[in-house]
């Protein structure tokens, strides 16, 4: 089969995909420009490419949008199927609407989306390049809301478990104390209990949600925040709250990161907005139990209560605390690791090529 995939970027988790997915098929990807320019310079894959690369150069436009007329000479070639990625960039849009006009069918997959207050132009809008698609591939619950609030078809609206992880990428049994211990020590880490968060030290990721929540926790409690250098806000929090064991640490890449998910005890992400938020895959993908809110959809799909971890509200620091006590002094996830590893092991990037090149098999 001819699969012609379009979207924005390189992402590394795309990479990872495509190059599973090129394995059984005969795959082409355009991409509209080499990288985004607010993600750092780590943020590549080192994948085998094993699919025909396409970058169109157009004009960019913000931190990953662009627009460009190329895209039009690949939509002519013959494909099985063609598949969008990413609707809202201008080019895509362009391919969509050229593809609206010369009946060409086309799929479009999305990693998630929320639905919100909007102009009814903006409403007409979206509902026409995302109703427009012939079979629609999802992420999960929160994404299949958004795209049949702007007109998709249920009966052609399929889920696929999304993931950035492979199946050998992930923990085979639980990490022990010990081993926990062992890390914190490599690392420097000096407090007997670690809470990690991973992410852009931006407003949206909540981090002062969390600062907040850690108002009153014992000092053998320590916070590693990885994403970036620390902002006016968070230092205003921590200085206002007298925060002392909060530490703030620079990006890295998968791989860099193993270190500290193996020594953490405790993975949150209070966001104020995440479609998906691959970082939790990553985190349960060593038995850590997580902590995040109802607007991140991998805790939505995967975070089960008392089993995983927990959701909260978002903003909601207190309820916050109060799981951070119960998981960190009262043990109350105690014994989990295994089971929260056999649910993200249902979440892998083989299920995910296998789950979406099953559906783009169907006929429709």
């Amino acid at each position: 089969m001819r699969i012609l995939y379009l979207t924005n970027l390189p992402a590394p988790y795309r990479v990872d995909f495509f190059s599973e997915l090129g394995e059984i098929c005969d795959l082409t990807v355009i991409y509209e420009r080499h990288f985004a320019s607010d993600r750092d310079t780590k943020w590549t894959s080192k994948s085998q490419v094993t699919y025909k690369e396409i970058y169109l150069d157009g004009m960019t436009i913000g931190t990953d949008n662009s627009i460009t007329l190329k895209v039009i000479k690949y939509l002519k070639m013959n494909y099985d199927r063609i598949v969008v990625g990413m609707y809202s960039t201008y080019t895509a849009m362009i391919a969509i609407s050229y593809m609206n006009k010369h009946k060409i069918p086309f799929v479009l997959s999305t990693d998630g989306g929320f639905v919100k207050e909007e102009s009814f132009i903006k409403y007409k809008i979206k509902k026409y390049f995302i109703s427009s698609a012939t079979l629609w591939l999802s992420s999960g619950k929160l994404a299949n809301e958004y795209l049949l609030h702007y007109g998709a078809n249920p009966n052609k609206l399929y889920m696929y478990p999304f993931s950035s992880m492979r199946d050998s990428e992930i923990s085979r049994k639980p990490i022990s104390i010990t081993e926990k211990n062992n890390y914190k020590k490599m690392l420097g880490i000096s407090e007997k209990k670690m809470i990690l968060g991973v992410g852009q030290i931006i407003h949206r990721k909540g981090w002062d949600i969390l600062l907040n929540a850690c108002k009153g926790l014992d000092e053998n409690i320590g916070v590693y925040i990885v994403g970036g250098s620390v902002t006016e806000e968070c230092l205003e929090i921590q200085n206002s709250l007298g925060l002392k064991h909060i530490y703030f640490v620079p990006f890295m890449s998968k791989t860099e990161l193993e270190k500290y998910y193996k020594a953490a005890d405790l993975f949150a992400l209070p966001t104020r907005e995440d479609v998906w938020g691959l970082v939790i895959n990553e985190a349960m993908s060593y038995g850590l139990p997580v902590i995040s809110t109802n607007k991140c959809g991998a805790a939505v799909e995967m975070v089960r209560e008392g089993q995983s971890g927990y959701i909260i509200d978002c903003d909601d620091y207190k309820v916050l605390n109060n799981y951070i006590i119960d998981v960190l002094k009262k043990n109350a996830l105690s014994g989990k690791q295994t089971e929260i590893i056999d649910i993200v092991r249902q979440y892998t990037i083989e299920r995910m090529v296998e789950k979406t090149y099953s559906i783009l098999s169907e006929d429709y």
